[in-house]
């Protein structure tokens, strides 16, 4: 019996924690931190910001980007297209005029080559930024907008602009072809949305 009671009693680890998915950004908190950025001159991470958000990219493939994967020749494609680390699929996104920007400004400044990675590791034993050190930043991030760093991850980053294009679309399957999920229900998932909402959203769409 006590050991019944004792049950009762254990409060679960997870009590008073975030748990499962991490946050996307809002609209304001983007344009706040991309003015904090621009107005320090914070080139490096504008870059990883914008960048950041257009690709929808998992932490390990943005970190491991290289200069040629992004780019035509000395200019910043307005497409790009690469394969996923966890998935060995392909997947496009787009880089809008802002980020090409912010990240041509980058490749000048730090004097990058066709075959560097596009965001260097200033740890000598690591070619390029790793996902721990990518992790830090967006934590610094989350601080100077005020935003409690358990609410956020570097997940957000890839969530921030698919959560935007489903809330004003409601089209599931672009969500699914940006993100490079091979099952809908993959992005029903990452994305929150209730079963029954994607039924609803399936009925509607006619192929």
């Amino acid at each position: 019996m006590g050991s019944v009671a004792n049950a009762v009693r254990r409060e679960p680890w997870n009590k008073g924690k975030i748990v499962g998915q991490k946050a996307p950004f809002k609209v304001k908190e983007i344009w706040a931190l991309r003015v904090r950025l621009q107005m320090e001159s914070r080139v490096r991470e504008l870059a990883l910001f914008n960048l950041g958000i257009d690709s929808k990219l998992r932490g390990c493939d943005l970190v491991s980007l290289k200069v040629r994967d992004i780019c035509h020749g000395d200019q910043v494609a307005s497409r790009a297209m690469v394969m996923q680390h966890k998935t060995q699929r392909p997947v496009q996104f787009e880089i809008t005029p802002a980020t090409r920007d912010a990240v041509q400004k980058w490749i000048k400044l730090a004097a990058l080559k066709h075959d560097d990675y596009l965001f260097p590791s200033r740890i000598h034993d690591s070619p390029h930024l790793g996902t721990r050190q990518y992790a830090r930043i967006l934590e610094g991030w989350v601080e100077e907008l005020g935003l409690d760093p358990a609410d956020y991850g570097t997940h957000s980053m890839r969530r921030t602009k698919a959560t935007l294009i489903y809330r004003r679309t409601k089209n599931l399957r672009a969500v699914q072809l940006l993100l490079g999920h091979s099952k809908l229900e993959s992005t029903v998932r990452y994305l929150g949305i209730e079963v029954d909402d994607a039924l609803e959203i399936s009925e509607q769409t006619e192929i």
